[in-house]
């Protein structure tokens, strides 16, 4: 009885693709599994040989890879980029085309190969702006990157950035591979005080990254290169560096640790609004009065339960009600965003979060300070006032400052984001469809 991968084999030998369109729909994974079986050839290696090139162009569509898996046969390369060249524009599902996966599992020969077809697919980057020399330090492909480097080597190439702004020799620095360091140190045309997103030259990711025995001797061919540090001071103590990253993680943790915390004392606030809310200042009247011990009319006229503040000091009664009610409407905010599920931990819903809980807090302390005029004996709260009022004004000053700082905080963080997305998108957009180039 045939198995499905002779009926692969022999769907292959005759081109049929109907028949390989049948058997990757009855197992996605036939393909997988002819490439981990060790055959000596893949289907796709036969179709090629053989000049089907319909069913080669179906099975790459299928697993680009294939391009790569020739397992030192180059005749079997020469045959199907006979059949399509554009298949070195091909992407996999991990947006890698055959030359980066030929860098990456050290087919020197295949990549040179196709190099020689198609020049600029060492240009292709991936999902995450990664070029072929990114790859290739990723994986110590020394080889690769040596002939990559010195056959196309513009500045442009060499320098080119990932999603986060690293160049090569940032992460040839923050892997601590000191022969990758020596050789890029060589090339002209590297940049060597590039910059990522962060602002971190390949010396800063040194100095920040963890101490290691050979940060001495990297160190020293940095320097010796002209490579320089961002900011001076942060090599006279590299410490420093450290507690400030730990400190901001701790602020990233805060949220999540104190959720509960924070759960209560939204609470807290809510129920103290709504207890002021219904039974303000001097309470509510307990009669109605409408004329005085002689029957006559009154011109100050009440009915039970309602505030005696509003009676009293109707000027400040309007404005007591609308901060109270903020201060509600903030914990009930609260609440909800605590429980509603949404991912609290991305920055912008932390941002918001940690707005409405400074106007809940801002609220509930206006709220106080208002009661006290209710409460003080007229002639006696200027005093009073001239404290509370410096109080609130330093207040609003200190929220003020946290406001704006966290907010300048997003935003870049969120233009850093965009740029991240923008870069991807330039990346997709030198992509070449497999579905376009016939593949």
């Amino acid at each position: 009885m045939d198995t499905p991968e002779t009926k692969l084999f022999e769907a292959a030998a005759k081109g049929n693709i109907n028949s390989l369109q049948k058997l990757l729909k009855d197992d996605p994974l036939i393909l997988d599994r002819v490439v981990v079986n060790c055959f000596s050839e893949t289907p796709l290696h036969v179709a090629a040989l053989l000049g089907h090139t319909d069913f080669v162009k179906e099975i790459i569509k299928a697993k680009p890879e294939f391009t790569t898996s020739a397992k030192g046969h180059i005749d079997v390369v020469e045959a199907l980029l006979s059949v399509e060249t554009r298949t070195c524009l091909a992407r996999d599902k991990n947006g890698l085309t055959p030359v980066h996966l030929a860098a990456l599992k050290g087919r020197f020969e295949v990549m040179k190969m196709l190099l020689r077809e198609k020049p600029e697919a060492a240009r292709v980057t991936t999902y995450r702006g990664e070029n072929i020399l990114h790859l290739c330090v990723k994986q110590y492909q020394m080889e690769p990157l040596k002939l990559l480097v010195t056959t196309v080597g513009d500045p442009a190439f060499v320098n080119s950035k990932d999603v986060d702004g690293n160049t090569v020799l940032h992460l040839a620095v923050a892997d601590k591979q000191v022969e990758t360091i020596n050789f890029l140190l060589t090339v002209e045309a590297l940049e060597v005080n590039a910059m990522n997103l962060n602002g971190m030259t390949p010396l800063d990711v040194l100095i920040k990254s963890r101490r290691d025995v050979r940060d001495s001797e990297i160190e020293e061919f940095l320097k010796n290169a002209g490579v320089t540090q961002t900011n001076s001071n942060s090599n006279s103590n590299p410490s420093i560096n450290n507690r400030w990253n730990k400190l901001f993680e701790q602020q990233d943790d805060w949220l999540e640790k104190k959720k509960s915390a924070l759960m209560i004392v939204a609470s807290l606030i809510a129920t103290m609004a709504f207890q002021v809310g219904v039974n303000p200042p001097n309470g509510v009247w307990q009669d109605d009065k409408f004329v005085d011990s002689l029957g006559n009319l009154v011109r100050d006229y009440h009915h039970a339960g309602l505030s005696v503040m509003a009676h009293k000091h109707p000027e400040v009664y309007p404005i007591f009600c609308i901060v109270n009610t903020t201060g509600f409407i903030a914990s009930l905010s609260i609440i909800l965003l605590l429980m509603s599920g949404i991912p609290i931990r991305r920055r912008f819903f932390m941002w918001m979060l940690m707005v409405i809980t400074w106007i809940a807090i801002t609220a509930i302390g206006l709220t106080y300070s208002i009661s006290l005029t209710a409460v003080t004996p007229t002639g006696k709260w200027e005093p009073i006032f001239l404290v509370l009022g410096f109080i609130i004004f330093l207040w609003l000053g200190i929220m003020a400052v946290f406001m704006v700082g966290h907010t300048i905080r997003l935003v870049v963080r969120m233009v850093k984001k965009w740029r991240r997305r923008r870069m991807i998108s330039i990346s997709d957009s030198s992509e070449v469809p497999v579905n376009n180039v016939g593949v």
